[in-house]
């Protein structure tokens, strides 16, 4: 059957005002936060918008998380939000872990070019394996037991990563905790800068010179340019973009989160590379490897010491470069920040590579999640 034939898309309508109270008659505005987090911020009174009761099916119409689908709660629907009726012929939980499975196909066709869009044609125009109402109750109750387990393990596998990010800090700790003089990032590196971001239009698929953004820079130092690759012309890296032009061997660091303690090392697979303005670039002097000061940048002392001077506005936090500048390091010659360095891979080789193991193996199940519904929606699960 065609899904379109069981279900009514009723796009939500931001309110002619709101309040950060409930007051009389005040319901929850349930906005994106509201969706995915459960956090309402927001009240309003205003009738004109599209209400929603507890357990309802909303599915994000607008913004990169498109086509993603939950359950509401009592109040009403944010102007990215859209409610999904349905027919009496469905069962709600079988209608939602339906569209759950259709996730990866609605976000990657969304429509627009400026701010995406949910494709609703799409969900519109698919089939359903629609048996009674009791087989697609039990359906949903399969499904759940199955994903009851599954989310056992990742449960342990997302255990295990935060153990391995506490045992990365105890290594560095170890070789950065200790009574040596201390001197500042400034008189260590060249100028201690930061980039700039062009218009737009000047952001490239395709270019001369790599954009480096923040969701480039890592944890462990190396920089991921696989996660959309962003590119200007020459003209604009030599011309607006010329103060934030960085080489190969240079430090990056992320100066505006959460997350803080992104550090990266600019690789050699370009010649020049240039950055956004939320990224600050250290660039050694002789007295001073790259990456004994990559390792210590991402130290979380070193992140607490740069969070408690900077400027936090709604949970955001803004190093400034006068901040990144008086950064205090303690400075052992080349050859014992050599050895440093031996011992800090050396005992993290072993962390890294359990680390990908464990990223595999969410993988791994994020792609048995999708295989269970495709076969629940089959008619192949029970």
């Amino acid at each position: 059957m065609v899904i379109k034939d069981l279900i009514t898309i009723k796009k939500g309508k931001k309110p002619q005002s709101l309040s950060p109270s409930k007051d009389k008659d005040f319901m929850p505005y349930v906005d994106i936060k509201a969706f995915e987090k459960g956090i309402i911020e927001n009240f309003t009174n205003d009738e004109k918008c599209l209400p929603c009761n507890d357990g309802d099916l909303l599915i994000v119409c607008d913004g990169s998380r498109s086509g993603l689908v939950g359950k509401a709660v009592k109040g009403y629907v944010g102007s990215t939000l859209a409610r999904i009726d349905y027919d009496s012929s469905i069962d709600r939980d079988y209608l939602y872990y339906f569209i759950q499975g259709k996730y990866q196909l609605l976000n990657t066709q969304k429509k627009g070019t400026g701010t995406p869009h949910l494709n609703a044609e799409i969900l519109k125009n698919s089939t359903i394996y629609l048996p009674s109402i009791e087989e697609q109750k039990g359906i949903v109750t399969k499904i759940e037991e199955l994903f009851s387990q599954l989310d056992s393990g990742v449960e342990t596998l997302k255990k295990t990563k935060q153990q391995l990010a506490v045992y990365r800090q105890a290594v560095l700790k170890e070789a950065y905790d200790i009574d040596r003089p201390l001197y500042k990032l400034e008189d260590l590196c060249e100028f201690i800068t930061k980039g700039t971001t062009p218009k737009k239009q000047e952001l490239l698929v395709n270019g001369d010179i790599p954009f480096i953004k923040v969701y480039n820079l890592t944890f462990d130092s190396s920089l991921d340019f696989s996660i959309d690759p962003t590119f200007v012309s020459k003209e604009t890296h030599t011309g607006f973009l010329g103060r934030s032009i960085v080489f190969p061997g240079d430090v990056l660091m992320n100066i505006v989160g959460p997350p803080m303690g992104k550090v990266s090392i600019v690789p050699d697979l370009y010649s020049e590379w240039n950055i956004n303005q939320a990224i600050a670039r250290f660039r050694c002097k002789e007295k001073l490897l790259n990456k004994y000061l990559a390792y210590y940048l991402g130290f979380s002392s070193t992140v607490q010491k740069m969070k408690s001077k900077s400027k936090a506005t709604a949970g955001q936090f803004n190093l400034t470069l006068e901040i990144c500048r008086n950064i205090e390091i303690p400075l052992p010659d080349l050859e014992e920040q050599k050895r440093i360095i031996n011992f800090i891979e050396e005992k993290l080789s072993v962390c890294d590579s359990i680390e990908k193991t464990v990223d595999e193996a969410l993988q791994q199940a994020e792609a048995l999640r999708q295989s269970i519904l495709k076969k629940a929606f089959e008619g192949e699960l029970i």
